[in-house]
This record gives C-alpha cells, structure tokens and sequence, in this order.
C-alpha cells in the first residue's frame, strides 16, 4: 500500500476499492482511475447544472456535456496529486444547500404574497 501514498485520498479509495484485499495489480489501478474519472464527471455535471445551467436546445447541451467530460479528463490528471473529486464534492454540497434554501426561501415568499382569506 505505500505505493499509493503519491496518490490523493480519493484516487487510492477507488484503487483499494477494486483491489480489495489482495495485492494492487496494473488492472487495478487502471480500473480506479476509470471510476475517478466518472466520479468527477458526474461532480462536475452537478456541479454545471445546479449553479449554471440554463435551458438551452437540445444540440447545445451535448455539445456543453462532451465538453464537461473532454475538461474531466484535465482534472483527472491533476487528480493525481490534488483533491478534484474532494473539492467537487464539497462545491456540488454546497450548491445543493444553497438550491434547497433558495427553494424554500421562494416558497415561503410566495405564501406570504398571496392574499389571505
């Protein structure tokens, strides 16, 4: 396990992950990378769609998302060494709090608005 110590946190969990007890293999580390890379993905597409997504035509959400995923691969090599998915992780919590409280905020503002009876 002391060759992992070079990698970050979540990097060496995906990699001990597929490895479990038994000795970490090249096709172990390839396979934790492959799961980093669509963990951060997948941050990264939360992230996008909770604090900057906007409704737009279908061809321009694809191109947007392959552009999300041609960027992840920026930050998976980066990964290597610095917490990504961690800091991903902490910026697509915050937005989920933030989209919640800005939920109820409106509801609440809403109900206030209306007209008693």
């Amino acid at each position: 396990m002391d060759e992992l110590k070079s990698f970050s946190p979540s990097l060496r969990f995906f990699i001990e992950l597929i490895a479990g007890n038994s000795s970490i293999s090249q096709s172990d580390v390839e396979m934790g990378v492959l799961l980093q890379y669509l963990f951060i993905v997948i941050l990264t597409m939360i992230v996008f769609r909770l604090g900057f997504a906007k409704k737009l035509p279908l061809l321009k959400n694809i191109i947007i998302y392959l552009s999300l995923c041609l960027g992840s691969l920026v930050m998976l090599f980066f990964s290597y060494a610095l917490p990504i998915a961690e800091g991903l992780s902490v910026v697509a919590l915050f937005l989920i709090v933030y989209k919640i409280r800005l939920h109820q905020s409106k509801k609440q503002q809403a109900k206030s608005n209306t007209p008693g009876v």
